[in-house]
């Protein structure tokens, strides 16, 4: 996992202090070992916006639950908890921050009506909201948005326009509309109403987990990470200790820790992860100034663990996840935050959303077994005799692993005459039992690629 660093002038944090006297609410914390000083009242998003976004909130959303995990706990050495947002009205947090942003519009605002742009979780939360409030809402979806998500977003009342192929394309039309018609545009992170919403989660953790120690938050444009991280740390003094606050992306959509780093926004020229709920290729501005200054660190997980941390929530926890949602239980699993820290104590990952396209959720669960090794698929090349697909057969059963698909070719551009290119796909038991399979056809003569 690379972990990126955070860096950041401990100096002109401490002068800033300095300026604003006695007066101003503060927080002192260790950050990649230097002592860390922030005014938190000159932060965007203070304790007394989540506060009273909590308010604006209550008899709105669901107080979410939080799930032990027994396996996972077991697995860490520590305790760990699930802050189910996957179980949020709507399937996801969104509905926070974009129920907050719309109830504190003017009535002459509400009139006009809003739009949004997202390719599910945003929508789908501003649709809801719109609906809770009486505000006509259209959302701008791209293209290949999944087909749940363009449905619940219209059944939650919201008007759908499908426009271009990317939620980029689909944002700048969104935009357009608003400038031409006078839609308030609700942008799904960059908004201080919209980040006080996301807050709220802070508070209900630190409410249902009073002595939780490190929390782990998924993070794409950063709106939930950096609500999340203002409202614990303004509460965390009472508490008589620090939180760690770590975010995870996903490796091939990390625009965070590369902005944090050159302390500035740096754009991805391209982001191609599962986790499409994060899947975000620049940082929002606003969550970007609250996040280099609370969060301790932004590190990264692969697409493999994510896949093995979608499967295990759903073995395990029975809970569906959305791979955005699962980002922080692989980071987890994957073992190198424990190495990174050592003991993380009490730990809260926050599941961010439930929203999977069924079609998605079978490519990442036969993803997340391969990456377990527990599903395999070999490719081999055959002489085309009586035999040979009946002794591959033999191979695979005397080591206990389950044929669950075959394709055998005798016609294809690189065959040549009396050759055979047969694939199979079969259940395995684990990545050594994966081996001991491919090591017996090798026995036999076979020349086995595994595909996945």
């Amino acid at each position: 996992m690379p972990v990126h660093p955070l860096k950041w002038s401990v100096h002109c944090a401490t002068a800033r202090l300095l300026a604003c006297g006695a007066r101003c609410r503060q927080n002192t914390y260790h950050q990649n070992g230097n002592l860390v000083s922030v005014n938190l009242d000159s932060l965007p998003v203070t304790i007394t916006d989540i506060e009273r976004a909590a308010e604006l909130l209550e008899g709105v959303i669901e107080r979410t639950p939080v799930a032990h995990s027994r396996a996972l706990s077991q697995r860490l050495g520590s305790e760990v908890f699930f802050k189910c947002e996957n179980l949020q009205r709507a399937g996801s947090f969104k509905v926070r921050g974009a129920y907050v942003r719309m109830a504190k519009l003017s009535e002459e605002e509400k009139k006009r009506g809003v739009v949004a742009a997202s390719a599910g979780n945003h929508a789908q939360g501003v649709a809801l909201a719109a609906d809770r409030l009486g505000i006509k809402a259209r959302i701008y979806m791209p293209l290949g948005a999944a087909l749940p998500k363009i449905t619940a977003t219209r059944d939650h009342g919201a008007e759908v326009e499908l426009h271009g192929v990317t939620v980029d394309e689909a944002l700048a039309e969104a935009k357009r509309y608003a400038e031409e018609t006078g839609a308030v545009f609700v942008h799904p992170f960059d908004n201080e109403d919209i980040i006080a919403g996301q807050g709220t989660i802070g508070l209900e953790i630190l409410e249902q987990v009073p002595d939780v120690d490190t929390v782990i938050v998924g993070v794409g444009g950063g709106g939930l990470l950096a609500g999340l991280s203002a409202a614990i740390r303004a509460k965390e003094q009472k508490l008589g200790k620090k939180i760690k606050i770590i975010g995870v992306q996903a490796e091939h959509a990390a625009a965070y820790p590369l902005s944090l780093a050159a302390d500035a926004l740096v754009p991805l020229k391209k982001v191609s992860t599962i986790a499409d709920g994060i899947a975000v290729g620049r940082p929002g501005q606003m969550p970007f100034s609250i996040i280099k200054e609370l969060v301790d660190d932004v590190a990264t997980v692969s697409e493999d663990d994510i896949a093995r941390a979608l499967i295990f929530l759903m073995e395990r926890n029975k809970l569906v996840v959305e791979p955005a949602g699962s980002v922080p239980v692989a980071a987890l699993m994957n073992g190198k935050l424990k190495e990174e820290y050592g003991d993380l104590g009490t730990v809260v990952c926050v599941l961010s959303g439930g929203n999977i396209d069924p079609m998605l959720m079978l490519k990442v669960i036969q993803r997340g077994l391969s990456a377990a090794g527990r599903y395999m698929t070999v490719k081999m090349m055959l002489s085309d005799r009586p035999g040979e697909l009946a002794t591959i057969s033999r191979i695979i059963s005397e080591n206990d692993a389950n044929v669950t698909g075959v394709d055998h070719t005798r016609v294809g551009g690189s065959l040549s005459m009396g050759d055979v290119s047969i694939t199979i796909d079969m259940e395995t038991k684990g990545v050594e039992h994966c081996r001991q399979v491919i090591a017996a056809l090798e026995d036999e003569g076979f020349k086995p690629i595994i595909v996945y």
